[in-house]
């Protein structure tokens, strides 16, 4: 038997142990209605079967699902016929904080089906050292806590809910600074004071980046020490773990010692393999996820369904050049001595960090340019690196060394340019994506195709992460089986979340749902043509309210700041 049949019989065990939907009836819950969904295939977020049904709405709350008479009372019934009706998706892992400000209707998010958005990678709204402000309906709103900032987002008026982590780049960075020393032991209570106040307003849990510059000195007694601070409320461990290139292995078992210890669930952000030198080994990962699970830790993980990873071209540059922060680094980039010793470390790499470059071979033609450039290099967005290098050598003879190029182009750009890596493999990422404890998200944020969130050279998993999954390798590939593919899009990551609300299509949840023709969703944004909105949702429903209907948005934004155990 192979591991996915193994795992399909287990789903199959769970399902027969399931109960059965709820079934609406004139004695049960006869309405009135808000809205009545009618006559779809309920694929309801347990990884049950589908089957025919109607699902009712009042209020923000899901009132009926399964058979609803036909003379029930409602303002509006939608005729599912052919469709899939599903729970809301939530995306484990998105990036968009501080876009909602900017434009809050998340239509990216609604194209693909997403209703809850959790953020705060490493770094989040809050706890901020230095306070910001938002002008909010003609007010200025200071943000300093994590509580702020749910709730200035939540009254920007937001198109979909969001739920975040708080990021340990907020608590080490806000304590430390810049600075790469060891913390004092009063310095290190600071930290986990500030880390309690954010999981008391509602953090999801703690999020790291380790890969970051200044993470590297954070070791793993300082994460379990700050994840034991994390458990008392119940809280998740959510990691960018070390290095995806070579110590990916030691990476994921430093992830699972840190939940091991300090007693809390894990979830490893978009595991992958993304070094060349590695390739074909994810085997080896899931068996010691699997080993993990087996003894009794709660290891999960998330996954995107591409082979290109969104990073910044300084991530190249080795983890010394960093101290200090940007202007620091940049007067290092302009420093011959400094580059001198940063082209030996990127050639030849440093113990314990992850090396963007060697991970791709040296090969410049696998990183593609992200980012909104300067006017003065704007001509080359969306370029891969191995075109941009002779355009900025121009003729100058001899050629300029690459690396020199390459640090010219960070400091004409401020120190920063997004950059697309394509540095994993389709057969590690489908054996991942397979497996019962991955999940879906998408590394993406809210955009638009237009507006001031049409910027730059996005990936496209910012617009077609979930219609990809079901479109490709649902439909097409058949990879995944419906059901599951909803499953892990759905309570999956509502239940990792700690949002016990959510996820699931039954009475008294909430009514975050979306309808989909199964035959047409399908992903429309592409590596070179980015801003497409997917197709084949026809219906988002937020909190009880149609944000996307009939293929548009309504404008409606009913959104919400969602918090941990409220």
């Amino acid at each position: 038997m192979t591991i996915r049949q193994s795992h399909l019989c287990l789903f199959a065990l769970i399902a027969s142990l399931t109960p059965a939907p709820a079934v609406a009836s004139q004695e049960g819950d006869p309405g009135p209605y808000d809205l009545v969904i009618r006559g779809g295939r309920i694929v309801d977020g347990t990884g049950n079967p589908w089957y025919f049904g109607d699902l009712a709405i009042r209020g923000d709350r899901i009132a009926a699902v399964g058979r609803i008479p036909e003379d029930a009372e409602a303002e509006r019934t939608i005729d599912a016929t052919g469709m899939v009706v599903a729970p809301g998706f939530v995306d484990m892992h998105s990036h968009s904080d501080r876009v909602l400000f900017e434009d809050g209707a998340a239509e990216s998010k609604l194209y693909q089906g997403v209703t809850t958005d959790v953020l705060g990678e490493h770094t989040s709204g809050g706890p901020l050292a230095e306070p910001t402000e938002e002008t909010i309906g003609g007010e200025t709103v200071r943000i300093e806590s994590l509580g702020d900032y749910l709730d200035a987002v939540e009254r920007s008026g937001i198109g979909i809910n969001v739920a975040s982590y708080v990021g340990l780049g907020n608590v080490w960075g806000g304590v430390m600074g810049d600075s790469f020393d060891r913390p004092t032991e009063e310095q290190f209570r600071e930290m986990e004071d500030l880390l309690d106040a954010a999981m008391a307003d509602g953090a999801l849990g703690l999020s790291t980046m380790l890969a970051h510059p200044q993470a590297l000195g954070v070791t793993t007694d300082d994460l379990v020490r700050l994840c034991e601070v994390v458990a008392r409320h119940g809280g998740l461990y959510s990691s960018h773990i070390r290095s995806e290139g070579e110590d990916v292995l030691e990476a994921i078992g430093e992830a699972i010692a840190v939940g091991e210890r300090a007693g809390v669930p894990v979830d490893i952000i978009h595991i992958k393999i993304a070094d060349q030198a590695l390739w074909g080994r994810m085997a080896e990962i899931v068996a010691l996820i699997d080993a993990a699970r087996a003894r009794g830790v709660d290891v999960q993980a998330n996954v995107y369904p591409y082979t290109r990873g969104n990073n910044d071209l300084v991530s190249i540059i080795p983890p010394w050049a960093h101290e200090g922060g940007t202007e620091a680094l940049l007067a290092r980039l302009a420093d011959p001595e400094a580059r001198a010793r940063m082209k030996r470390d990127i050639r030849s790499g440093l113990p314990g960090w992850y090396n963007h470059f060697l991970a791709v071979g040296g090969d410049w033609s696998r990183m593609l340019i992200s980012a909104r450039l300067t006017p003065e290099h704007a001509g080359l967005e969306g370029k891969t690196m191995d075109v941009i290098l002779p355009a900025l050598a121009g003729d100058r003879q001899p050629p300029p060394d690459d690396l020199d190029l390459l640090f010219d182009f960070l400091l004409a750009e401020g120190g920063s340019i997004g950059t697309i890596y394509a540095h994993h493999t389709e057969e590690d990422m489908n054996l991942a994506l397979v497996q019962p404890w991955c999940s879906i998200g998408s590394d993406g944020s809210a955009l638009a195709t237009s507006g001031p969130l049409r910027s730059g050279h996005p990936h496209p998993r910012n617009f077609g992460t979930f219609p990809r999954v079901l479109g490709l390798y649902v439909r097409d590939r058949g990879l995944l089986g419906l059901e599951e593919a909803v499953r892990k899009m759905t309570s999956q990551n509502a239940t990792k979340a700690g949002l016990d609300d959510r996820g699931l299509l039954r009475p008294g949840s909430i009514a975050d749902v979306v309808v989909l023709d199964p035959a047409r969703i399908i992903d429309r944004s592409t590596f070179l043509e980015p801003f497409r909105y997917s197709e084949g949702i026809s219906t988002v429903v937020v909190n009880g309210r149609v944000a996307l209907d009939s293929g548009a948005p309504t404008g409606i934004r009913a959104g919400r700041s969602l918090r941990r155990g409220r």
